[in-house]
């Protein structure tokens, strides 16, 4: 009488009649939740008015028959049991990065584990964005797929009211998206973003759309807290946290108290050049303003910037202009495994929101973004030589539509299949490398090299494959 096709494990685990969130029992007839199975209860009296008799524990996957209360023991139920709490031994989350397993949902469609739709709840297309982007990170994949690790870390955290909710909710979500043996080909976050209002205190809502970069930074910290070892740091720190030195002159230096004189009286004002090393888990780059003029055929030019241009921000050379009329530079001191590009695309006024259309160039199809011909890097003390610095895109978050009633969505690199997927909420389509390249990019995320590869040759080089189109007869047959 278990019937799969009806099974929903994504859902807020409450009575459907009382809404109650404890002792909640699914009924694998026809999937509703109800409290308890003892006498008097929601879940004793569906049984005997329904005549569904097979009821599965939430809480820990037990199986009972009821009206007659008693467990079931049956390895049939195995596959509901993992749907229901996936599990990944270290290996086998390892592996997710290796290993290619498409997999066919019980209506017949297929799916790749790790490349699965996301429900938009009304509004959640930026939570969607970046729980695809996350997905590629392989260190923060693998920590939350093997459950083990993540139990061993949160018996160090700051234990408070709320702490290891959302950590404990998106480590379910990774799971759910990476099972292989799930029973549809698509998940839906439900408990994730009810974890996400409940720890942002209504900041990131269902009903509301958001920025993909604010909620990626705040989702970074959040995991970093609820994940902290006794030592310091967390894996969040492990893939994203780089620093810079931040050489700031020009500003004024007030050496007097003004609170004791009149802000007009202060004359004591030096100019000193201040370095600081700063910590960072996304870095900005700034795009160039659009053209305000038509052009000869009374159409907008779309411009295009390659991502190197936009990279000479942290050359340590170009300097910044400051809110207090000093000037500013940048310098890497240390860098990252998987580096966050925030690409600054739109702009708010008093008035409205405006968005930059500028096309970002920039390297994909096995090529990878060399920071070393571009900005200084910084030096291995072991060997004297720069640092790896090559970096691949793993993650494209881009924006389609005007700037208040746009959509975002995710182009993802899935590294076992070896293809790259556009995630538009529930629909994951395969995209080409050259496709990414054209979009309005807006997040992206890199992934550092171990070493530094050779050179390419410049037929590798070609930005969208083509080759040469020349070279006599054999090239025309080929």
């Amino acid at each position: 009488t278990v019937h799969r096709a009806v099974l929903d494990f994504d859902f807020e685990k409450c009575c459907s009649v009382s809404l109650s969130p404890h002792n909640v029992y699914a009924c694998l007839v026809c999937g509703k939740y109800f409290q308890g199975r003892g006498p008097s209860t929601h879940a004793y009296t569906h049984a005997l008015e329904a005549s569904h008799h097979v009821f599965l524990r939430l809480d820990d996957g037990k199986a009972y028959c009821l009206p007659d209360g008693y467990e079931i023991e049956d390895a049939s139920l195995d596959d509901v049991r993992f749907a229901l709490a996936p599990r990944f031994t270290r290996e086998e989350a390892r592996n997710t990065s290796v290993l290619k397993q498409w997999r066919r949902g019980l209506d017949g469609s297929e799916y790749l584990p790790g490349a699965v739709g996301l429900n938009n709840l009304k509004h959640t297309t930026y939570a969607n964005a970046t729980l695809q982007a996350f997905a590629r990170v392989e260190p923060l994949r693998v920590f939350f797929l093997n459950e083990q690790e993540k139990e061993k870390a949160s018996e160090t955290r700051n234990k408070s009211s709320r702490a290891g909710v959302l950590a404990s909710r998106f480590g379910e979500l990774t799971r759910k998206m990476w099972n292989p043996r799930a029973f549809k080909g698509q998940v839906s976050p439900h408990e994730f973003m009810r974890a996400v209002v409940a720890s942002s205190s209504g900041a990131f809502k269902v009903d509301q759309p958001a920025d993909p970069v604010d909620f990626m930074q705040w989702l970074m910290h959040a995991l970093h807290r609820e994940t902290r070892r006794h030592g310091g740091g967390s894996v969040v720190d492990d893939c994203f946290a780089g620093e810079m030195e931040v050489v700031t002159a020009g500003e004024p230096d007030e050496t007097e108290d003004a609170a004791s004189k009149d802000a007009a009286e202060v004359s004591n004002v030096s100019v000193s050049v201040k370095r600081t090393v700063t910590p960072f888990r996304m870095l900005a780059l700034d795009l160039p303003p659009p053209p305000l003029f038509q052009d000869a055929m009374e159409k907008n030019i779309i411009p295009q910037v390659p991502i190197a241009d936009l990279l000479r921000k942290y050359d340590g050379a170009t300097a910044t202009p400051t809110p207090r009329g000093g000037m500013r530079t940048f310098t890497f001191t240390k860098l990252p495994k998987y580096l966050v590009v925030h690409h600054k695309r739109f702009t708010k006024n008093a008035f409205f929101r405006e968005k930059n259309p500028t096309i970002v160039t920039f390297p994909i199809g096995g090529r990878p973004l060399r920071l070393a011909d571009h900005v200084p890097v910084p030096v291995d003390p072991r060997t004297n030589e720069p640092e790896a610095s090559s970096y691949d895109l793993v993650a494209n978050v881009c924006h389609d539509g005007a700037a208040d009633s746009g959509s975002f969505r995710a182009q993802v690199f899935h590294r076992a299949d070896g293809n790259w997927y556009d995630a538009r909420d529930l629909a994951v389509d395969e995209v080409l490398p050259q496709q990414v390249a054209l979009t309005e990019t807006y997040v992206q995320i890199w992934e550092r090299r171990q070493t530094d590869a050779a050179p390419r040759r410049a037929e590798e080089e070609d930005v969208f494959g083509l080759g040469d189109l020349g070279g006599g007869d054999d090239a025309m047959e080929t």
